[in-house]
Order: structure tokens, then sequence, then C-alpha cells
């Protein structure tokens, strides 16, 4: 690669210096923070030599040049008058967009607590089919022992809610958790239920269900949070530990039961109303129209806001309308990708039209609708119109969403189960077929590469060198991470996701400590210490990128024991972070083990699935030779 002509490429089409409020870079990737997006030409520089590909993240704009990006990202500030300040430095005093911060705010509460609300919903489904069927009886103790398990996250959702919400805005859980505990306490459940005239020291209460509520208390923990820092602010430290949270109760339960539980029950009552009336009396159009647009409304991170109203419609009604449309947007971006794959004469990109299309059809849609179809622009239309033919067929025979799932994929399907499981069953390969369908038929672009018309000699020649191809050697490498292993599809992010930077797997980690997979040495160390870059003793280039987007915490909660240059065994200890901060921070932690040079290998493969621990085999690379 040109560094100096690849950087003054990516300057001009990003609009030029003038348009760049400052950049930083990752492991993988530039990151702009640009005055105006729409002075990008993404079209060119996606073509840019050593560009791997483009992406927009919230209001940045990211270039994806892989382990080359620290040195295009200096030459960049040797050639421009950017200063290469932290992005802490440049944005000081700016606002926050208050859109994407309620936004964020949504993600960071619902997505940990999805597995417990995910898990407890499929057995509510399954323990419905049962009962359904007559495979059991609701009198029975089995049942009711299946039903509390099924139940209880749901009934007991204020309290998950508000661990959650406590996390992310910064104040204690387990206070949060009382506050939750409080209003669902038994007594109190029965007084309010009473039909009574309640009050506290005079003042009055209105009766309300707080039990599988989701609303109400949000605004406690919200307000929570700024009592219990003010409260900090005034006690003295010897007894911070028993006032606080004394205080805080005293003050945010009365206020939740006076005032914030009895609005944020209009609030939830007039939503899941609201979203009835729509689907009600707009019909066919409501599922068109949803359906549609959801892609859309996923591009502008406006999905995040419908997280709370589905809960609430599901916690409220024990179904929501909104959902589905979601599964069949993600059908129509997974046809309008396969449309690609059927269509294009470009070798490498029917292959990456394939698999993107595979990994929308598990709920994994980034890849297909950023790397193909909004690439190629008239397949992301043919997807959009998938999506609306799919929403609007649920809608015409009543389609529901039942269980809280974390997939809105083929493995979501049990969300459905009910009285129209055939009907949502049926929607899937509608919504696929039509975005297939509508995306061939508007035709495309093709990309510019090798076409499918090899001479019969080169496909010759191709076969003979893969038929020679053998395994001379096996490198192992042991878990770097003790936690979950996961494929890389299931990782929130195009360039790992795709396999853009190289083949290998991810870990959901348990423990705030990574060691080193391998003998060899750091190549890497990054400055923000969230990545790592080994060159193992046999050869293999190993990359190590611990939680996604975390080069933007600078550095804060993580701890270096190595430097570039060092000599590692096997087991000894590169890099800690505290795990709780940077998840209250509102980030992932799943962490992609990448092997870049993958060129080099004949497989690259996991040798486990489920959880693991350091030491343990974790990925074995098979060498091959001609």
């Amino acid at each position: 690669m040109d560094y100096n002509k690849t950087s003054k490429e990516i300057l001009k089409l990003v609009g030029g210096e003038e348009n760049i409020q400052h950049v930083i870079h990752c492991m993988t990737r530039l990151r702009f923070n640009l005055y105006d997006n729409s002075k990008v030409d993404r079209d060119k520089l996606e073509k840019v030599p050593g560009v791997l590909g483009a992406n927009v993240s919230s209001d940045q704009f990211q270039v994806i040049i892989g382990n080359d990006v620290s040195k295009v990202y200096n030459v960049i500030l040797e050639i421009s008058g950017i200063d290469g300040r932290s992005k802490a430095q440049q944005t000081s005093g700016k606002k926050k967009n208050v859109l994407n911060s309620i936004f964020d705010v949504i993600s960071g509460v619902f997505t940990p607590i999805l597995p417990a609300i995910a898990g407890a919903g499929m057995i509510k489904g399954l323990l419905a089919v049962a009962l359904t069927f007559g495979w059991i009886s609701s009198n029975s103790q089995t049942y009711i022992i299946l039903n509390a398990i099924g139940d209880g996250a749901y009934y007991f959702i204020p309290i998950l809610l508000a661990v959650s919400a406590a996390r992310k805005f910064g104040s204690n859980p387990y206070v949060a958790a009382a506050i939750g505990a409080a209003i669902l306490h038994p007594t109190l459940t029965q007084l309010l239920g009473s039909g009574e005239e309640i009050s506290l020291i005079g003042l009055p209460i209105t009766a309300v269900t707080y039990a599988s509520s989701v609303i109400p208390i949000l605004l406690a923990i919200w307000i929570s949070s700024y009592v219990e820092k003010w409260i900090d602010r005034i006690i003295p430290p010897a007894l911070k530990l028993i006032l606080v949270p004394t205080f805080t109760l005293l003050i945010v339960v009365p206020v939740t039961l006076i005032v914030v539980g009895p609005l944020g029950a209009i609030i939830g009552n007039w939503l899941s109303m609201g979203v009835g009336t729509f689907f009600e009396h707009g019909g066919i159009f409501a599922g068109l129209l949803l359906g549609g647009t959801w892609s859309l409304i996923i591009m502008t991170g406006m999905h995040y806001a419908f997280n709370p109203i589905m809960m609430n419609n599901i916690t409220q009604n024990g179904y929501d309308h909104l959902f589905p449309s979601m599964f069949m947007a993600n059908m129509g971006q997974a046809g309008g990708a396969f449309a690609v794959f059927l269509r294009s004469k470009n070798k490498s990109f029917k292959s990456l039209a394939l698999s993107t299309s595979v990994s929308a059809l598990m709920g994994i849609t980034e890849p297909a609708m950023y790397g193909v179809n909004m690439r190629l622009k008239k397949p992301f239309i043919g997807a959009l119109i998938g999506g609306a033919i799919g929403g609007a067929y649920y809608s015409a025979v009543g389609v529901k969403y039942f269980i809280v799932g974390g997939n809105f994929g083929l493995p979501g399907i049990a969300s459905f189960i009910g009285p129209k499981f055939l009907y949502a069953i049926i929607g899937f390969p509608l919504a696929f077929i039509a975005g297939t369908i509508a995306a061939f038929i508007f035709g495309f672009e093709d990309i510019e590469g090798e076409k499918e018309s090899n001479t019969s000699s080169n496909k010759e020649n191709e076969d003979r060198d893969v038929k020679s191809e053998r395994i001379v050697a096996v490198e192992e490498l042991y878990s770097p991470l003790k936690g979950e292993v996961k494929a890389l599809n299931e990782v929130n992010d195009a360039v790992f996701s795709t396999g853009l930077m190289g083949k290998g797997a991810a870990i959901y980690p348990e423990e705030g400590k990574v060691v080193s997979p391998v003998s060899g040495v750091i190549t890497t160390i990054f400055k923000t210490k969230h990545a790592i870059g080994i060159t193992s003793d046999n050869g293999a280039e190993i990359l190590i990128h611990v939680g996604l987007d975390t080069v933007q915490l600078e550095g804060k909660y993580f701890t270096a024991h190595v430097k570039d240059g060092d000599v590692v065994n096997a087991g000894d200890t590169l890099v800690t972070f505290d795990m709780e901060a940077i998840r209250e921070e509102g980030y992932d932690l799943i962490t992609p083990i990448i092997i870049t040079n993958q060129d080099r290998y004949l497989s690259i493969s996991p040798v486990k699935e489920g959880k693991i621990d350091i030491k343990e085999k974790f990925l074995v690379l098979h060498i091959s030779e001609g």
C-alpha cells in the first residue's frame, strides 16, 4: 500500500480537511467526526487501495483499513492541519445530541436484561404449547412451578430494570433494586389493590399496579440517580454508607408512589393504546409501513426507542405488534443480499453476498445491509419492499409477538408461539422471497473484479491447487479470556462479523483479564490498551480486541502489563480491565480474537463451544503447503 497516496485520497473523499472535526483510530479503522457526512463520496472511498470498507456509527464516519491503520493515520496527521488531539479534548464543552443520548440510555438499560427475559419467555412459550396440546394441566404442581420460573422475570421486571438502569445512570444498583422491591412488596401491592383511599403523611397515592410494569421504574431510577448524587455531596464521608441509601429510599419511593408511578402508568397505557389503535385501524397499511421502514429506523438508531414500548406492550397486554415487522425487515435484507449473490459476476462479492444473506437470516443484518445492499443501492430498495410485504402480511393475518428474545432471525421464531404460529412461520420465506425478487428485478451496477467466466484452464489450475494443498503443521491457541465462546457472526460489528479483518472467534468475558494465547512477541499494544497484537513463535499474527468501540474510552479502565516488543509465554497476563465500569459506560465487552494473516492457513477453527477458561484450547490453525 502507498500510505501517502491512500491518505490523500481518504482526506479528499471525506470532504477535505475542512470537513473534519477530529479523527482518531483504533486497531482496525479510522474514526472521523465530520461536520457534514453528506460530503463523503463513499462509493469512491470504498474503492481506494487499502480501504476495506466504510461504516457510519451514530455520528461517526469510520473508514476500515485493517492492520495498517496506524500508518495511514500518522500520514494523515503529517499531510494535514489536523492536530490529532483526543476526542475528549476536542469535544469538551460540546453538548451531546439529546436524541442520541436517549437512544443510548434505552439501549444500555434494556440490552443487559434481555437474556433473562428471553430465557423466561421461552419457558412461557413452551409451557403455552404444552397446555394447548393437553400435555400438562394448569392445575398441576409441575405447571405451577414451571409457570413461576417463566413468569418470574416478567413479574419482577421492575427490579431487573432498576439494577440495569442504575448501572447506566451511575447510581447504586442495589439501592435501585431496593426501590423496585419496595413498590412490589406484597403488603403494598395488596393495599394498592384494595380499592381504599390511600395516603402517605396526608398526600394521596394513586392505585397503580407495578408488577410487570416498565416505565414507572425507569423514571424512578432516573430521579434516584440525581437524588443519590445530591445526598452524597452533602453527607459527611463517615456517614455516607448509612445515610445516603437511607435518605435515597425515603425520598424516591414516596415520590414514585405519589407522582412517578401514576405518571409512568399513564404514559405506558397511552403507548400501548396508541400502538393497538394504529394496528387496529391501520390494518395492512400499519404492517406495510413499519416493515418497509424498519431498516431505515435501524440506520438512524431510533430502533432503541421501541424497546420500552415493546416490553411495555408484552407486560401489559401479553403480546406486541411492533417487533414482528423487525423480523420481516431482516428477512427482506437477507433476500436483497441473496439476489446480489444470484446476479453478481464478481466471485468474491458473490461469496460475500451469500454469507451476509445467511447471517441476516440468522438475525445479524448489518453485514448484508451495509456491506452489500446499501453499497449497491437498488438491492436495498428491494430489501425494503420485502420487509414491507412481510409486514403487511403479518398485519393482515394478525400475527403477534409473545416472547421477548434476543434474536430477530430464524432462531427467534419461537417468539411467535401462539394461536397464529403457523402464519408467523409462513411470513419468513414470504419476506425473504419478496426481497429477493424485488432486488433481482431492480438489478444493480456490479462490483468490478474477478468474473465467473474464467477460462477452463484457470479452473483446472485452481482445482489442482486445491487438491495439492496438504496440512503440514498445526498450531493451537489457548483461550486468552475466561468466558463464553461466540461465533464471529455474533459480533455486532461488520468489520469482525464479515471476516474483513480475518478469521477466528469471539469470547464474551467473565473476568477482566487477558492472557497470551501463545508464546511469542507483542507486536502492538494499542495506546488505549483495549487491543493487543501478538505474533506467535510459529508465525500466527493474532489480534485481541477487548470490546466494541472501547477505543473511545481512551485507556480508562484498562491496565497494560506488557509493552511493544516484549517476549511472552502462553498464559502471561497482557491486559486487565474493569468489566463493570466499562459496561456502565454502555460498551459491549464481546472480544474478537482474529488471525489477521489468515491466508497462511488452510483452516482456522474453534476447538470448543460454550464456556471456556484461560489455558484451555481455543483455536486450531492448519498450515497448508501447495
